[in-house]
């Protein structure tokens, strides 16, 4: 039954239904990638971060599963990361490994400076939506030159961690370098990372918004909303770490 508007008079798909084969044709069709989608789905990652980290802070899990948490969630983002085709259900998981982590670590850190995670939260999300703001506004923007300073900064400053790590392990004294001792050389070096770190959030904006004018598959939303929720979960950590630095001292 045609509609009686005047306005719909000349639509030419009112005028004969489409064949069996164009219908076919229009499911086969892949969706195409929008801005939406990605935001649909990183809100989705992190409410489930969420859930399953305020289960383990109120459940307050044992260390065995924990630890057994943080081991999957990190095999999962390397699965995830090197995986060609993007699995839906693996982002998920790694999602729900991570929230269990996060709330038990958030619990602890809390219950050693009490009020401390709500200040980690707040930092996290006002840095995160500050560099999103600047990039939006045009005022970052992923020029080649910024691209090789945040990459260098940050990878520099990550191969400097390891070292000491490295020279943890040999050192006697249990401090290496002092970059995670608590102390001013510390409290120097995770205002470094946090900043460097926070910078590449520009990269992933960019690289979004390169996918989306592309028109990727709509499917590559999980990829991206997987790559800003590791990079959420790192801020958030190393904020948590930077404020209880502050705190001790």
């Amino acid at each position: 039954m045609e509609s009686s508007n005047p306005v719909f008079g000349n639509a030419p798909t009112l005028k004969r239904s489409p064949s069996a084969a164009q219908v076919e044709e229009i499911f086969r069709t892949p969706q195409r990638l929008t801005m939406d989608d990605i935001v649909v789905k990183t809100s989705m990652l992190l409410g489930i971060v969420l859930v399953t980290g305020a289960v383990a802070w109120v459940a307050d899990f044992g260390p065995g599963l924990v630890f057994g948490a943080a081991i999957a969630g990190f095999v999962l983002a390397l699965v995830n990361i090197f995986k060609r085709q993007v699995s839906p259900p693996l982002v998920l998981a790694y999602a729900a490994c991570e929230g269990v982590f996060l709330g038990a670590i958030s619990h602890a850190y809390n219950t050693a400076y009490s009020g401390i995670v709500l200040q980690a939260a707040v930092a996290t999300s006002a840095i995160f939506g500050t560099v999103l703001f600047l990039f939006s506004s045009g005022r970052l923007r992923a020029t080649p030159r910024f691209v090789k300073m945040v990459t260098g900064a940050f990878l520099g400053l990550f191969a400097l961690l390891v070292v000491n790590l490295i020279v943890n392990a040999f050192d006697g004294s249990g401090s290496g370098f002092g970059l995670r001792s608590g102390g001013g050389v510390a409290i120097l070096f995770s205002i470094a990372f946090i900043v460097a770190g926070s910078l590449t959030f520009v990269l992933d904006f960019d690289q979004a918004q390169k996918m989306v004018n592309a028109g990727v598959d709509e499917r590559e939303s999980w990829r991206i909303a997987f790559g800003l929720v590791v990079g959420l979960v790192w801020l958030y950590l190393e904020v948590l770490r930077l404020l209880s630095y502050l705190r001790n001292n």
